[in-house]
């Protein structure tokens, strides 16, 4: 594989990151969250009609750019870089992919363009808050037990529906990415009724009758969460009938929104290490600066490396979807370490609610909430790859009570390294 980027996509990268520089940063954070979208809706326009970023990874035929999942993510490294509270992710790598795969051509032709040129957002509504599980990214989505599984709770679909007709939908979903003001809503909810349910995705407006949206307290402000309520509101069912395999559309896309993902949590991470350097630097303590001190020198030197193979695994992602889980577990778990020691060398500056560096870390620990944690993305992998399916799956072999496999190489690891160790002292 040419890892390599083209000129192009340096392009897209310098560009993304000069604009971001003059109209976002973190100095810009406070007032953009403050608005009732939850993000700049100036910059918003920019971003899609001078750049076309929501249309990197459309098709031309829908008004979009005809790149690939590597332009994608490779925008959205700069927009983590900057923190940039933006519908770029539920829209682009949650929605549209979805849109793409599932919709009558019609739908496309209705919805597409609208996404292609920014004037349409769109927002994935899954019930129970269990967006990681859905996307088949920390567990298997294809039981439906994410979405109620036809029972008491989740989202229900009534009516039949002929050719894909109008739907009524009831139910609740909580924790729904920019939930509160997207345009478009794509509901997950259960059809047929118990026991013969099938969840399907459905189209619903921002503006649809007995549709409420409450914004959410969340972690991290640039991370509009939302509780998005149903009341016999209409709907129409994205597709031309009910035989779609919902479930396989949604783990495919959540291996390619993962890569996309790990890109942008790279991209935090990075520019978090990149500041905590320069403060180093200008931070002086014993008449010499913090930054020669050779303990902090190897602290810094460990980030780098964390980063640069995060970076890595997620340009590798981004040209093969299927590594996208495991892209993005160590691309979190860079992000949370690395943001955690950035609070941490910022010393008591750095503990502070508005700092720069609190920031960061509030994105970090707010991505492995929504979408991990690092141990179940790792263990599913595991899973999917049938990596330990030999040894677990045999009959009467033993396997320690709520041990997942991603721990089970962990406890492996520490012990045989503890017995090298052992036998060293001795």
């Amino acid at each position: 594989m040419d890892a390599a980027l083209t000129a192009e996509q340096h392009e897209i990268r310098r560009t993304l990151r000069e604009l971001l520089a003059r109209h976002g940063g973190p100095d810009a954070i406070p007032a953009a969250v403050g608005t009732a979208e939850g993000y700049d809706p100036a910059l918003w326009r920019r971003l899609a009609g001078d750049l076309g970023l929501p249309g990197l990874a459309l098709a031309e035929e829908y008004g979009g750019a005809g790149c690939t999942a590597t332009e994608l993510a490779l925008a959205c490294e700069e927009t983590g870089r900057a923190l940039l509270p933006s519908p770029l992710l539920a829209t682009a790598a949650l929605a549209a992919p979805l849109i793409a795969a599932l919709g009558t051509p019609g739908q496309r032709a209705a919805l597409l363009p609208g996404i292609a040129d920014g004037t349409l957002t769109a927002a994935l509504a899954v019930p129970g808050g269990s967006l990681a599980t859905a996307l088949g990214l920390t567990g298997d989505n294809l039981d439906g037990a994410w979405a109620g599984g036809g029972r008491a709770g989740g989202i229900q679909a009534r009516g039949e529906g002929q050719g894909g007709g109008a739907r009524r939908l009831y139910g609740e979903a909580d924790r729904v990415l920019d939930g509160h003001s997207a345009g478009l809503l794509l509901v997950a909810a259960h059809a047929g009724g118990y026991p013969r349910s099938r969840t399907q995705l459905f189209l619903v407006d921002g503006d649809a009758a007995g549709l409420v949206r409450t914004r959410l307290t969340a972690l991290d402000e640039t991370r509009p969460l939302a509780r998005v309520e149903l009341r016999d509101t209409p709907a129409e069912l994205l597709g031309a009938d009910d035989t779609a395999d919902v479930a396989a559309a949604l783990a495919a896309a959540g291996r390619t929104a993962a890569a996309v993902l790990a890109a942008e949590a790279v991209g935090t991470a990075a520019s978090a290490l990149e500041r905590t350097v320069e403060y180093v630097k200008a931070r002086e303590q014993f008449g010499r600066a913090i930054g020669s001190f050779q303990a902090v020198k190897h602290r810094l030197a460990d980030l780098y490396v964390r980063v640069e193979a995060a970076r890595s695994a997620a340009y590798h992602a981004a040209r093969d979807a299927e590594a996208g889980p495991l892209a993005l577990a160590q691309a979190l778990e860079a992000a949370r370490i690395t943001t955690g020691e950035a609070v941490q060398l910022h010393g008591g500056i750095g503990f502070t609610w508005e700092h720069e560096a609190h920031r960061y870390l509030k994105r970090a620990a707010g991505d492995e909430l929504l979408f991990g944690p690092v141990h179940r993305l790792r263990d599913h992998a595991a899973q999917r790859a049938g990596l330990f399916g030999a040894a677990a799956g045999a009959p009467g072999a033993p396997r320690e009570e709520g041990v997942t496999a991603s721990e089970g190489v962990r406890g492996v690891g520490v012990t045989a390294s503890g017995a090298a160790l052992g036998a060293g002292v001795r």
